[in-house]
């Protein structure tokens, strides 16, 4: 009974550290989520307006030439995939990967890889890495974000894949993630998006100077940067909620753990000493 006890003794102080640890990681999470989720609503119109201005602009202009309005020529597609830099956040980054795995079934594709889960993911996999230059999101700035487009331009312009997605967690609420992928480039797939929505004739009514395919060869740049650090803004924003969302659950589940053994220890303690009671009482009598 005694080597029992303390076995439920040791095994109380061990949860306890470990209720330490989730505490505080809980509160860490909630300093630096208010930060983040102010940040990811801040930048979310300019993500929003961005993508629609774009997918406006594809939808009502016929006469491109620019590479990035034409159909693509290759399958290939690359995601640019944003997940987190640590584990401790329940399904987070799971729900990610699960989400890419489904869009990406069948088709050939290469990645650039943002958080360190994403890089060790596809480390794993075998599937090829365009850069993991990146590999902190926390890291992650807006001068990142347009090297990142400069290259992903660079590698759409040469061929190497004829489709750029971007793979995401959105930041819809505190207690709600929800994992998300959608077209960046071709801008036809973001002109099919908008006359799917809108079966309105087309009709041409800008005028670009010098001529449309230049306008957009300097619009796109900026538009994919936009984008992904639209995407960092909210991940990082998903990311911290999850993980505090964890850490409470983990800190209150280690509470009713040591509710539970505490209960436990007191009725073994309380039987022990019944016993020994018994037994002295036992030992007199029979004196």
């Amino acid at each position: 009974m005694a080597a029992n006890m303390k076995a439920v003794k040791l095994r109380i102080k061990s949860v306890q550290s470990t209720m330490q640890i989730t505490k505080a990681m809980e509160l860490v999470a909630s300093s630096k989520l208010r930060k983040a989720k102010e940040r990811a609503e801040t930048c979310r119109p300019y993500f929003e307006t961005l993508h629609e201005t774009l997918r406006e602009i594809a939808a009502g202009n016929t006469d491109f030439s620019s590479v990035y309005a034409k159909e693509a020529v290759s399958e290939k597609y690359c995601y640019i995939v944003i997940a987190g830099d640590r584990g401790l956040a329940g399904g987070y980054n799971a729900n990610l990967f699960k989400c890419l795995e489904a869009a990406s079934a069948g088709k050939e594709y290469v990645v650039l890889p943002i958080g360190k889960k994403a890089v060790e993911y596809f480390h794993r996999r075998g599937i090829e890495c365009i850069t993991e230059q990146f590999a902190e999101i926390a890291d992650v700035s807006v001068a990142d974000c347009f090297e990142m487009a400069n290259l992903l331009c660079e590698e759409f312009k040469r061929g190497s894949f004829g489709h750029i997605e971007l793979c995401y967690t959105k930041f819809v609420s505190m207690l709600s993630q929800q994992p998300d992928v959608f077209s960046m480039l071709p801008l036809t797939d973001l002109a099919e998006e908008e006359n799917a929505e809108c079966k309105k004739p087309v009709r041409n009514l800008i005028l670009y100077e010098p001529d449309s395919m230049e306008v957009f060869d300097a619009i796109v740049p900026e538009y994919l940067a936009g984008i992904v650090y639209g995407g960092v803004c909210e991940a990082l924003a998903s990311e911290l909620a999850a993980r505090r969302t964890a850490m409470e659950a983990a800190t209150g589940n280690a509470e009713e753990m040591i509710e539970k053994l505490n209960l436990y220890y007191n009725r073994a303690r309380q039987a022990s000493i019944t016993q020994e009671i018994t037994e002295i009482v036992g030992g007199a009598e029979g004196l």
